[in-house]
């Protein structure tokens, strides 16, 4: 460690060659570094996006739950029916169709009539579940911002606390070098060299760890991204406010795609509620049958209308109507309870977002500066004699731990910051809350 404490840097003389060759390196590194495309945050949020299957998944149910409120509001189909009506098979008249006066051959058409309030009902309840659908690719998409956010900053500070351990290496070797250098040249003493190689060691065990994570962290954001994961990294966003923070809590939760998620399902209970309360009125089906009979007969037409007898209501269809009914209050109260957690959930992110903020300003203000002070002046207390070469490592380390801790506080003031910008989607409409059952048509007096 002497030489670089003691001595400086010895001086050549320039030669202009050495400014062209200087000048085209620099030219070389400036192009590649252009050319080198970076993956920012956003970038990398709109490729997870585009990447999602799950957001797919989600718009061909809300589809698929659409052309269900088309079909759930159309009649039933009618029905088309053939036969043979008293055919004898026994006597001189059997397998005739024409000798017997009561064999007939009929054809015959129903059609059951559900009322329009009826269809409507139906039709309202898938409706239902693709403003659900929709709800839930919202939920989806809002997790899956926040996951890759969180994975992109998982890279990110990955990489700078790497950096930062190979700045510190490379110090620290030339340090090894020194004290070697000195050692064989009879100034220092072999404490010295085993302390400073342990120091490298220390580094390098560091490194191994740091490296692993940041394999794990490419993986991870290649999980979201694909092979775009392996693009530079650009500069990362400003944590230090959300659009969160700007806006009342209470107001702002109601737009959690949770609780939205909550809102649809109440929604989906209530139509049902409202089909249980349709169906206590039965539906009747209307039939026409035309009859032909043998030539020497005339042919026959028959009318016919069925009822369903729904003879026991109030244990039957005001049953199934009071058990739609408690499913709403079910999800109604289990929604309440949903809005209490995620309100706490986002005062508690917002209080440690908050509080790793102004511990990252005391780093920068005291922590650092303070650590960078002292091994400056056991450096110079080194120099003359009056440390020893172990302080001078440790102070250094300290400066290293010290960057490290500034960078995993920050790495975990993004997550944070991460799960509330991204907590609500910006294109998420405003979620009203469902009316009470009680002002609901389905609502009735309860068996």
């Amino acid at each position: 460690m002497f030489s670089f404490l003691f001595q400086g840097v010895p001086s050549r003389p320039w030669h202009p060659r050495w400014a062209c060759l200087l000048g085209l390196t620099w030219a070389m590194v400036s192009l590649g570094a252009s050319a080198q495309q970076v993956l920012t945050l956003d970038q990398a949020l709109q490729l997870a996006q585009v990447r999602s299957r799950q957001l797919v998944a989600q718009d061909a149910l809300a589809q698929s739950s659409r052309e269900m409120a088309v079909s759930a509001g159309r009649l039933p189909d009618p029905v088309l029916r053939m036969s043979v009506d008293n055919l004898p098979i026994e006597g001189p008249m059997r397998y005739s169709l024409t000798d017997d006066f009561m064999t007939m051959r009929s054809v015959s058409l129903m059609q059951t009539f559900t009322g329009s309030e009826k269809r409507q009902a139906r039709s309202a309840r898938y409706e239902r579940e693709a403003e659900a659908a929709l709800s839930m690719r919202s939920m989806q998409k809002a997790r899956l911002l926040t996951q890759t956010a969180r994975t992109w900053f998982d890279r990110y500070f990955q990489e700078q606390m790497q950096g930062l351990l190979q700045r510190q290496r490379a110090q620290a070797s030339g340090v090894s070098e020194a004290v070697e250098s000195a050692y064989r040249g009879g100034r220092g003493s072999q404490v010295d060299v085993l302390a400073a190689h342990a120091a490298v060691a220390r580094i390098d065990d560091r490194l191994h760890e740091v490296r692993a994570e940041l394999a794990n962290a490419k993986a991870q954001l290649q999980r979201w991204i694909g092979d775009d994961a392996e693009q530079a990294l650009g500069a990362p966003p400003k944590i230090d406010r959300t659009r969160l923070a700007k806006h009342q809590l209470g107001h702002e939760i109601e737009q959690h795609p949770d609780i939205a998620v909550m809102n649809a399902r109440e929604r989906i209970a209530l139509a049902e509620a409202e089909v249980a309360k349709q169906d206590k009125s039965a539906d009747w089906s209307w039939s026409l049958m035309y009859s032909k009979r043998g030539s020497q007969f005339g042919d026959m037409v028959s009318f016919g209308v069925s009822i369903p007898l729904q003879w026991d209501q109030a244990r039957k269809q005001d049953r199934e109507l009071s058990a739609r009914l408690q499913r709403v209050e079910q999800v109604r109260l289990e929604r309440e309870e949903m809005r209490r957690e995620h309100l706490f959930e986002v005062q508690r992110l917002l209080a440690n977002w908050r509080s790793n903020l102004t511990r990252l300003e005391d780093y920068d203000k005291t922590l650092i500066p303070l650590a960078t002070e002292r091994v400056h002046a056991t450096q110079a207390a080194f120099r003359g004699g009056k440390a020893p070469l172990a302080t001078v490592l440790e102070a250094q380390r300290m400066v290293t731990d010290t960057r490290l801790e500034r960078l995993r506080i920050e790495k975990q003031s993004a997550a944070w910051w991460a799960e509330l910008e991204f907590l609500i989607p910006e294109d998420l409409p405003t979620q009203v809350p469902p009316s009470s059952p009680s002002n609901q048509p389905a609502q009735e007096s309860q068996p």
